[in-house]
């Protein structure tokens, strides 16, 4: 799974309708540039194949006041909505993932009802004990990675990881219970992209965009 597909269509589909500058903003706000492979040559060919794919739908629109070419802007379609919906809960539930799966997954957590929330995360803690579990069937972790010579600290980091990613995990769940932020048919959701024309504090330097989005 590549992270840069389900960062793509959840922002089309928080903004209802938005051209590829105003997806690249917004990943730029979350800093996805920083902790994924969301930068702006792969956002906008994501947009055009997400197209041709039947996941978004294209309108050509006029000009910007301002002058200039046509821009492309793009809307999500039910099959897209149907994708999209599917990365996050895999996403939300796979513990070996790359770590931007996972982020961008929390992004768009609150798009689902809570409960379903919990109950994923839930998996994903069950899964990384699972794992865990088969693995230090032949690896100690109490007496050290000393124990398979240098090798053995491959074994020391995945198994430090589940444990730490579990912990964590389960501190997420706790406050989703506790009530923590608002989820689908809660409430007005958090607003977390940006208008268009709104200034972005965390641009990128390199503003030139490779098409008319």
């Amino acid at each position: 799974m590549s992270a840069i597909r389900l960062l793509v269509l959840g922002a089309v589909r928080q903004h209802g309708r938005a051209h590829g500058y105003q997806v690249r903003n917004d990943l730029e706000y979350w800093g996805a540039h920083e902790w994924s492979n969301a930068k702006p040559g792969s956002i906008y060919h994501a947009l055009k194949q997400l197209a041709k794919q039947g996941m978004l739908r294209a309108h050509e629109v006029a000009p910007s006041t301002a002058g200039g070419p046509p821009r492309t802007e793009y809307e999500i379609t039910e099959q897209g909505t149907e994708e999209f919906l599917s990365l996050l809960r895999e996403s939300l539930t796979m513990y070996d993932q790359r770590p931007d799966i996972l982020t961008a997954a929390l992004g768009f957590m609150v798009d689902l009802p809570r409960e379903e929330a919990v109950a994923l995360l839930k998996e994903r803690v069950r899964r990384m004990e699972e794992w865990r579990a088969s693995v230090t069937e032949y690896y100690t972790p109490a007496e050290g990675p000393g124990q398979l010579g240098h090798i053995g600290e491959i074994m020391n980091y995945w198994v430090h990881s589940a444990d730490t990613g579990a912990e964590w995990t389960k501190s997420l769940i706790a406050r989703l219970e506790g009530g923590a932020y608002t989820f689908a048919g809660e409430g007005e959701p958090f607003v977390a992209v940006l208008a268009d024309g709104q200034e972005n504090p965390y641009a990128t330097s390199d503003r030139s965009s490779p098409e008319n989005s």
